[in-house]
């Protein structure tokens, strides 16, 4: 059982200190691990109804992740859709998403209530945000980027999370430091 999770958790470590080493920015190391939350995730299929060639990730509220987000998804397929970002000011702005980096503290609450009942894989570093609703959230713990990840939630939005995702995360709210 271990061998089979073993190279997973390996690359996702691996390609944390090997951006570290190359004196990535937290926001580079967040961007790559949401891009590659979508290889651990399974979305109902009418998550895509409208738009069924295309992969949304989002950015509510403020852009942290400069070009570098745009930079790492050019070119690339989920699930052979076409990802492609958007950026979103407002939570009635979102229509077809599948990932949503949320970055407005003020409301994090309230856009979380927004968006329940639908398919959206929800992401901040928000330091209440699972204890809120949100799906995963990542938080700094040993000069290291961890995550915290809702499976409560998760299941209420209909996605399914891989167990490889959910064994390299905390589960229980309560283990998260304050920031």
């Amino acid at each position: 059982m271990r061998r089979a999770w073993f190279p997973v958790t390996f690359l996702l470590l691996y390609m944390t200190q090997n951006l570290q080493a190359q004196r990535a920015t937290e926001y580079q190391v967040k961007a790559a691990f949401i891009l590659n939350f979508s290889k651990f995730v399974e979305w109902p299929g009418d998550a895509f109804a409208r738009q069924s060639d295309i992969f949304i990730l989002g950015v509510l509220g403020k852009d942290p992740f400069g070009d570098y987000l745009d930079e790492i998804v050019e070119g690339e397929k989920i699930e052979g859709k076409k990802l492609i970002i958007q950026r979103y000011n407002s939570v009635d702005d979102i229509h077809d998403c599948q990932i949503l980096f949320i970055n407005v503290p003020e409301e994090t609450g309230a856009v979380i209530k927004r968006l329940k009942g639908r398919s959206i894989l929800t992401v901040s570093d928000d330091a209440d945000f699972s204890r809120a609703g949100g799906i995963i959230q990542f938080y700094k713990q040993d000069d290291a980027i961890r995550l915290q990840i809702n499976p409560d939630a998760a299941k209420e939005a209909n996605l399914t999370l891989s167990s490889k995702l959910l064994r390299i995360a905390k589960i229980d709210e309560s283990d998260i430091p304050d920031e």
